[in-house]
């Protein structure tokens, strides 16, 4: 296992006494996949209703003047709006607007952090009280992204092994979470 050794050591076998939850890596690729798969717009991109949606405000002024500002030409709108071709998350990497976007001009993102679901351990076997936790992360973002892009599990383990690292002498109580959220 990636990251520190002793990270998930300290868990022992996760999951024994029904507690329920991830191991943080695992729910940072889910956070990442709902960013870039999901805009507001309650049908998901993969459906043709939500395609369509997301072009429409794509080829509205606002859209237009973003879609410029990422590189993407008429041209390659028209044929995404036709269906001869369709958007691809590799775009939001080529681009690197997923990156700049993360790492928000150097400061940052704010990170929420929920604890695993202790609800169905017997009392005797459950951790201390974990408790949500928030963070601002920083300059992780780029590394996270490529590893993300390559499916590196491995890689996004040892970033989420940076992230709480800053949640000081219980941060190895974070190891496996319930779910972690990106205010982006």
């Amino acid at each position: 296992m990636a990251g520190s050794p002793d990270l998930w050591a300290d868990w022992g076998e996760f999951g024994k006494f029904n507690a329920r939850g991830m191991k943080g890596g695992e729910a940072l690729i889910l956070e990442l996949n709902r960013i870039v798969y999901s805009s507001g717009i309650a049908s998901p991109v993969t459906s043709k209703r939500g395609l369509k949606a997301r072009l429409r405000y794509l080829d509205s002024p606002a859209g237009r003047q973003a879609l410029k500002g990422q590189g993407v030409t008429a041209r390659t709108l028209r044929s995404w709006t036709e269906g001869k071709s369709t958007p691809m998350r590799a775009n939001l990497i080529r681009s690197g607007w997923l990156k700049r976007h993360l790492d928000n001009g150097g400061r940052g993102r704010r990170m929420e952090v929920y604890p695993v679901d202790q609800s169905h351990v017997p009392a005797e076997r459950a951790r201390a009280t974990l408790q949500q936790r928030s963070i601002n992360v920083r300059y992780i973002w780029g590394d996270l992204v490529d590893a993300w892009a390559s499916q590196a599990a491995d890689t996004v383990d040892e970033i989420w092994d940076d992230v709480i690292s800053d949640l000081d002498s219980d941060y190895g109580a974070y190891a496996y979470v319930a779910s972690v959220g990106i205010g982006a």
